[in-house]
């Protein structure tokens, strides 16, 4: 069997942590940001943790190994 690729567009866009979890960035942080509050915005600055359960799809596209 060849050796399994990573995605390169989800290597450019998640991370994994040391304990395994999926960091990705924060959503509705691109545009229409007038409305939004500096606070919320701010806070759209950091990585967040993606959903447990898109956490496995992602993990499978960086080549992450199943638990």
């Amino acid at each position: 069997m060849p050796k399994m690729k990573t995605h390169s567009g989800a290597k450019k866009r998640f991370k994994l942590t040391a304990k395994g979890k999926v960091r990705g960035r924060h959503a509705f942080s691109s545009h229409i940001l007038e409305k939004k509050t500096p606070k919320r915005k701010r806070g759209f600055r950091k990585p967040m943790e993606v959903s447990e359960h898109d956490a496995p799809r992602v993990k499978v596209l960086l080549g992450a190994k199943k638990k």
